[in-house]
């Protein structure tokens, strides 16, 4: 037998053992009757957002629409099954109800490789996440957040300061603005102010150090999509390879500002009410819920309430460590979510001029009304705009999903009428919540691409059925800064329209397609808008 032969007989061996390999791997949902797309070895059902063919956000909200009668399907990442969850009853068990079954969100930042990040509130499990969630939820109150107003404001007045310095040079003419870059700037400064007592002006000076730094921690370029393949195919591997997804440098950037300011504080008696002063307290255990009811009621339609979780009293001593990744986190979770948030809002109040024109009329009466000034109450007293921001978020969730990983065995029930046995999660199997599908579904919302604040009026929200809006979350694992993120946009949109119109340009994407290339939601082409000088 020639060498010819025995390779051919080898490579046979080979890809029947493969096949076989694949077969059992891609097999799980199928022996559950649990509906899903035909995935591709090694890719499962990643294929098209991988190849740019789909937008990541597609594959979730296509197999969502593929399979309407389904409680729950099947999606492959890579070769990690995920279920999919659709049924609403199931989505409150999962989230309220037996919310011990799924306590934690998914992680792949190791404390060995990244002590910082590691460290977040996002990321901790168990009594750990429950105990940091308890420290830090006093932080996040309607009383906090007054405070913070100002200094958004204040942000808010440099944004407009610049804008009103181009139209100016524009003699008149409208001047081209990419929105994206605008709000991500406002959000990095408000952020720089808020968390670390640091006054930026990212409009004046555009590569100052805490934008850089903003823009490498957050930017999901090709290498870190790399990463989290790399992660998901060969977990071994990545961890052998100590494979990190931030920078030391970033790190050592946050643990430097916070740190050092601390220090300045105590050593100068300085206070200041920002995240930081908030995070000092923390660590001395003075930071604690208010007796009194302290959840403004009106705060906004889309603002989470913290669960008992939230509210329990916590004696931890933190780490320094632990206490700068909070902080750490305060920028990432704000950074790219509440830009793109913005970023979409001004698109939408552009292509719907009639809702531009009724927001800015309300504001306009809003300031009659307070002489020029507002504060956090007052801005939550604008029905319009929270009618408009609520609806933003059903379009536009800047999470497009929610994950849940099981951490004691859980019975899911059957897929569907037809399915012979019901489906068992595992320890550390993994779900999704695909909060983009359900927010589009026509069974919950009408004409679900159309941009319709009404929905939101005072007439019509009840009509909402619970578990279908949840642009922060659900249940005890909820966004924390719902109220903050809500603040930071009602402020730059007031004070935007106050002294501007935008309007589309020759380069808005009309209708909206979304960039391929990114892991977010962004337009494709860039978030082109006309702005002028409001009479």
């Amino acid at each position: 037998m020639n060498h010819t032969m025995i390779f051919y007989i080898w490579a046979v061996v080979l890809i029947a053992v493969l096949a076989l390999y694949f077969r059992n791997v891609y097999s799980k949902f199928s022996n559950y009757g649990i509906k899903h797309d035909r995935p591709v070895p090694l890719l499962g059902n990643m294929t098209g957002a991988l190849f740019r063919i789909t937008h990541f956000v597609d594959v979730l909200h296509n197999l969502y629409k593929a399979y309407p009668e389904e409680r729950f399907v099947g999606n492959y990442e890579f070769m990690k099954p995920i279920v999919v969850v659709r049924d609403l009853e199931l989505i409150k068990k999962i989230t309220v109800k037996d919310f011990e079954h799924f306590l934690d969100h998914r992680n792949i930042l190791k404390k060995d490789v990244e002590p910082l990040f590691s460290r977040t509130l996002l990321v901790l499990k168990g009594q750990e996440w429950k105990d940091m969630r308890s420290t830090l939820s006093p932080a996040f109150t309607s009383s906090k957040m007054k405070h913070m107003l100002p200094f958004i404001v204040e942000v808010g007045n440099r944004m407009v300061s610049s804008l009103k310095e181009k139209l100016q040079k524009a003699e008149g003419q409208p001047i081209d603005i990419e929105v994206k870059d605008l709000s991500t700037r406002f959000a990095n400064d408000v952020i720089a102010s808020c968390a670390f007592g640091l006054r930026v002006d990212s409009h004046a000076e555009p590569d100052n150090e805490f934008f850089k730094m903003g823009d490498k921690s957050s930017n999901v370029g090709f290498w870190a999509i790399m990463k989290f393949i790399v992660y998901n195919l060969m977990p071994s591997l990545a961890k052998k390879m100590k494979m990190s997804i931030f920078t030391h440098e970033v790190a050592a950037f946050f643990m430097h500002i916070v740190l050092s300011s601390m220090k300045d504080r105590e050593a100068h008696n300085i206070l200041r009410p920002d995240m930081i002063h908030l995070l000092m307290e923390a660590k001395k255990g003075q930071l604690k819920h208010e007796d009194k009811a302290d959840e403004d009621a009106n705060a906004g339609f889309a603002t989470v309430d913290e669960s008992t979780v939230g509210k329990k009293t916590v004696d931890k001593v933190w780490s320094d460590t632990d206490l700068v990744a909070q902080a750490a986190l305060f920028f990432l979770a704000g950074y790219e979510t509440v830009s793109t948030a913005m970023a979409f809002f001004l698109y939408e109040l552009a292509v719907n001029p009639e809702v531009q024109d009724k927001l800015a009329q309300e504001i306009k009466e809003h300031e009659a009304l307070t002489g020029g000034k507002f504060d956090y109450n007052s801005i939550q007293k604008m029905p319009y705009m929270d009618m408009c921001i609520s609806e933003l978020l059903r379009l536009w969730p800047p999470a497009v999903a929610t994950d849940r990983v099981c951490n004691k065995e859980y019975n899911l029930g059957r897929p569907n009428d037809k399915a012979a046995k019901d489906y068992i999660m595992k320890k550390d199997d993994v779900l999704h919540i695909p909060i983009y599908a359900i927010h589009r579904d026509p069974a919950y919302f009408p004409e679900p691409h159309k941009f319709d604040p009404e929905r939101f009026s005072e007439e019509n929200k009840h009509k909402i059925q619970p578990f279908t809006y949840m642009p922060f979350g659900l249940g005890p694992r909820n966004c924390i800064g719902s109220r903050f993120a809500l603040c930071e946009v009602k402020v730059m949109v007031y004070q935007l329209l106050q002294h501007m119109k935008v309007e589309p340009s020759e380069k808005t994407t009309i209708p909206v397609q979304l960039a391929k290339d990114s892991l977010g939601i962004r337009i494709k082409g860039g978030h082109w808008l006309h702005l002028t000088a409001r009479n």
